[in-house]
C-alpha cells in the first residue's frame, strides 16, 4: 500500500535550514561545487551542530508520539545536495534520533516541481530561489536566517511549539501593504476603516495557518502542542479587518500583537517563537538574534480565498 500524504503535516527543510552548514556554504561559495563535495566526502562521519530549524523540526516530529497522532507529522529533508554527499545529514540525522527517512537530492536542479509532488505544507531553505518558486507555487515557504543565532538547543523536548506570522504579505496578501507604501499611513488606516468589513485576500501562509489551526482543535485547551500568535505592525483602526478577516477565514490565532511600529525583536522573545515569518529583512534581522526567523519573498499572484481549503 502507498504511503499516503493527505492527512499527514509536510515539512520540507534544507539541510542548511536543519544543520549549521556554515563553513560548508562558505567553501562552496569560495572554492566552488567541487571543493563543496569533497570535504563533505572527507567528513562524512562528522555530526554537524543543530542550525535555526532544528529545534521546531524536532519539536514537530514528537507531535507523532502523541496519542491518536502517530505519523501526523511528515518531515522530508529537501536539498540541493547530490546523493553522494547526501550520507553526512544522514548520519546527523541518525545521531540526533530525528525520525526523519524520507528526502529530495537534486544535485543542483531546482526543488520547486518536488514540493508539489510531495504535497508539502511548509518548506524552509537558506537558498532563496527555491523559496521563492515555492511561495510562487502557493506553498508556505521561509528563507531561514542563518545568520542571528549562532548556537541552537539540541537538548530537551519543547513543550509547546511556538508559531509567530507577519500579517501582510504573509497570513495576508500584499495588497493593503501597496496602498501604505505608494500613498502613506494616512490612505492606509482610511482603506482599512472602509474595508474593516471585508475580509482581507489570503496570502502565502493562510492555508498553512489553517491546516495548523485545524490541528489545534483535535486538542484541548491545556494539551494543544502548537501555539501560534500574529505579530504585525498595524494598530488601531487598522486591527479590526484583520480580527474579521481570521473570524471569516474559522481559523485560530492564540495570541496578537497590534505593534504600530514598535520593533518586533523583544515581543517574539517574549513570546518564545520556534519560528517567526515576515516578508522584511528590516525585521527578520533583528528577530534572527533571539528567535529563529524565516523572510518570505514577494509573491505577485494572490492566493484565492477559496484555496484556504481542509488539509
Amino acid at each position: 500500500m502507498a504511503f499516503d500524504l493527505d492527512k499527514r503535516l509536510v515539512i520540507g527543510v534544507s539541510s542548511r535550514a536543519l544543520f549549521d552548514l556554515t563553513k560548508e556554504n562558505e567553501i562552496f561559495e569560495r572554492e566552488g561545487v567541487n571543493a563543496y563535495c569533497a570535504y563533505q566526502l572527507e567528513h562524512e562521519n562528522d555530526i554537524l551542530k543543530p542550525g535555526p530549524g532544528f529545534a521546531l523540526v524536532k519539536a514537530l516530529l514528537d507531535i507523532n508520539k502523541m496519542p491518536g497522532q502517530e505519523g501526523r507529522v511528515e518531515v522530508i529533508i529537501m536539498s540541493r545536495n547530490s546523493p553522494d554527499t547526501s550520507l553526512r545529514v544522514f548520519n546527523t540525522i541518525k545521531e540526533y534520533g530525528l525520525d526523519i527517512s524520507r528526502a529530495v537530492l537534486a544535485s543542483g536542479a531546482s526543488l520547486a516541481p518536488y514540493l508539489t509532488a510531495f504535497k508539502t505544507d511548509l518548506f524552509l531553505s537558506a537558498y532563496e530561489d527555491d523559496v521563492q518558486g515555492a511561495i510562487d507555487s502557493g506553498i508556505a515557504a521561509g528563507i531561514i536566517c542563518s545568520d542571528g543565532i549562532h548556537t541552537y538547543d539540541c537538548e530537551g523536548a519543547i513543550s509547546q511549539i511556538r508559531i509567530a506570522f507577519d500579517g501582510d504579505a504573509v497570513l495576508f496578501s500584499d495588497e493593503s501593504e501597496k496602498i501604505f507604501q505608494s500613498e502613506g499611513l494616512e490612505a492606509f488606516s482610511e482603506n482599512e476603516k472602509k474595508n474593516a468589513r471585508n475580509p482581507l485576500p489570503a496570502g502565502p501562509f493562510a492555508k498553512f495557518l489553517k491546516t495548523i489551526s485545524d490541528l489545534q482543535k483535535e486538542f484541548s485547551t491545556d494539551q494543544v502542542p502548537i501555539r501560534t500568535a500574529l505579530v504585525t505592525a498595524r494598530n488601531a483602526p487598522a486591527h479590526e479587518r484583520v480580527i474579521r478577516t481570521l473570524r471569516a477565514w474559522g481559523v485560530r490565532i492564540d495570541e496578537a500583537f497590534f505593534l504600530g511600529g514598535i520593533q518586533k525583536k523583544e515581543v517574539l522573545k517574549a513570546f518564545g517563537a520556534h519560528i517567526f515569518f515576515d516578508d522584511q529583512a528590516l525585521h527578520t534581522g533583528p528577530a534572527s538574534e533571539v528567535v529563529p526567523a524565516a523572510r518570505v519573498p514577494y509573491k505577485h499572484e494572490k492566493v484565492p480565498i477559496d484555496e484556504i481549503s481542509e488539509h
